[in-house]
């Protein structure tokens, strides 16, 4: 008798655990944007949720490679002894980048008029065959400088919304030199295209770990 109610509670427990775990799949399975992402890691914070973003440039994990692969819509599961972590692909999209590098002058620390002065010798300067990494490692007034001035691939949101009003403008071409100005923070830039617009797969992942029972 008490043999077959252990093996009952073992068979109760275990359907429990069963229904709990496709309940959890579920879940994941029925949620379909961003939005609706969201909303579950601020709701289910016990789950260390968090949306992430992966970027095929700049994330070459294991991982990413793998998720690289999926279709959207689709999860993958990694499982350890102690944890079960889930990654669903939200959205999948080709999103425009562009390559700048840049000189900055600073208003606050010199005056409209040398600042003028100083673009015109860098640009004349660059058009004479200096390179621009050597120029921003001399005039830049920021820590960029160290690089050369190369801000890398950027797109929509990555920088200052007025700087990327001005920089972001598909009719630059490539070896395009031009000014900026950010009068209301004193930002003044020279600015370089380097590259052509370039279309970068990006994935937006749900990630969600699950304890193991």
């Amino acid at each position: 008798m008490l043999k077959n109610i252990l093996l009952l509670l073992v068979c109760i427990t275990t359907t429990t655990l069963c229904f709990s775990q496709d309940d959890f799949e579920s879940e994941i399975d029925s949620i379909q944007t961003l939005d609706e992402a969201k909303i579950y890691v601020k709701k289910n914070k016990s789950l260390n949720g968090k949306v992430i973003t992966f970027n095929k440039e700049k994330h070459h994990t294991q991982i990413a490679d793998e998720l690289f692969k999926l279709g959207k819509g689709s999860k993958k599961m990694y499982r350890t002894d102690m944890e079960k972590t889930y990654y669903k692909v939200i959205d999948k999209n080709k999103i425009p980048y562009q390559k700048l590098s840049y000189i900055f002058l600073d208003g606050k620390e010199k005056s409209m008029s040398d600042i003028n002065t100083l673009r015109r010798n860098i640009i004349a300067k660059y058009r004479k065959g200096v390179r621009f990494e050597d120029l921003a490692k001399h005039y830049s007034m920021d820590t960029n400088a160290n690089r050369g001035g190369d801000l890398g691939w950027v797109t929509q949101g990555d920088l200052h919304p007025d700087f990327e009003a001005h920089v972001l403008d598909s009719s630059h071409e490539v070896n395009d030199i031009f000014t900026v100005d950010i009068p209301d923070q004193q930002w003044y830039y020279v600015i370089l295209k380097t590259e052509d617009t370039k279309y970068i797969e990006e994935i937006k992942v749900l990630k969600v770990t699950e304890p193991v029972k």
